[in-house]
């Protein structure tokens, strides 16, 4: 029996439509949510301590382990899910049934998240309430592109370029302290966007941010040239969830 699985992803409008339609699921299913931070060897054990004899797909497993949010299980027959949310599950919770209301609790309290995106040469800085943008600031820097030939000339020029960079994101630094500092008792997280070496450089050289690590969401790193119609995007993205759907192909 082959187990046959799809990945998609759902706006916050969307999922808890989803959601609705998970809570009419007979009573032979089960719930379980599973918090961020659990190793595999504890996600392992617990998904064999409450879903036994029944089998989760070990990919999906590992799934549910390193995601940053934890993960969501609603194992029924035919069709079985798993949802990364956007947001921390917080707590270890199994029921009989799809029990679904932590998860659309979860989905309708409006968090206030602070939006940091950042490629060289222009940022995007925001905070939503909910997939409200309240507070924007976009903006560009002078960022040379990489030399391509070598000798003394390149290494000037790699000198130069790392000058530029290092004022990019001082000023970068500035601004998010500009927009964010008024607001940071009140941000719930923190999620970056864009280039993964420029993210964790700004990271390095904005002490600011520091106060935010022990509550930042994964990264969005496919994230295009930092712009206002690109931060906008970024909200609903902020508030998708990832739900991956299993079957027993004999089923069907």
């Amino acid at each position: 029996m082959m187990l046959v699985s799809r990945r998609f992803y759902l706006s916050r409008v969307n999922m808890l439509g989803f959601l609705d339609k998970l809570d009419l699921a007979t009573d032979a299913a089960k719930s379980l949510y599973i918090p961020s931070g659990l190793t595999l060897p504890k996600v392992e054990t617990l998904l064999e301590q409450v879903f036994y004899p029944q089998v989760t797909p070990p990919e999906l497993v590992k799934i549910a382990a390193i995601s940053k949010t934890g993960a969501v299980l609603f194992l029924n027959s035919p069709r079985s899910y798993l949802v990364l949310p956007p947001f921390p599950i917080v707590e270890k919770y199994f029921a009989e049934g799809c029990n679904v209301e932590p998860m659309r609790s979860l989905l309708r309290h409006d968090f206030r998240v602070a939006l940091v995106l950042v490629r060289l040469g222009s940022y995007a800085i925001g905070i939503c309430h909910g997939e409200s943008l309240v507070i924007s600031k976009v903006g560009t820097g002078l960022v040379h592109g990489r030399h391509k030939k070598g000798g003394s000339s390149q290494q000037r020029f790699q000198r130069h370029r790392e000058k530029q960079i290092e004022r990019f994101l001082d000023r970068v630094c500035c601004h998010i302290q500009e927009r964010l500092e008024p607001q940071a008792r009140s941000l719930d997280y923190v999620v970056y966007g864009g280039a993964r070496t420029t993210i964790l450089s700004l990271q390095k050289s904005c002490p600011f941010l520091r106060q935010f690590d022990s509550h930042t969401l994964p990264p969005m790193l496919d994230i295009p040239d930092p712009r206002k119609g690109v931060l906008e995007t970024a909200v609903g993205r902020v508030w998708s969830s990832s739900v991956i759907e299993w079957h027993d192909n004999a089923n069907w």
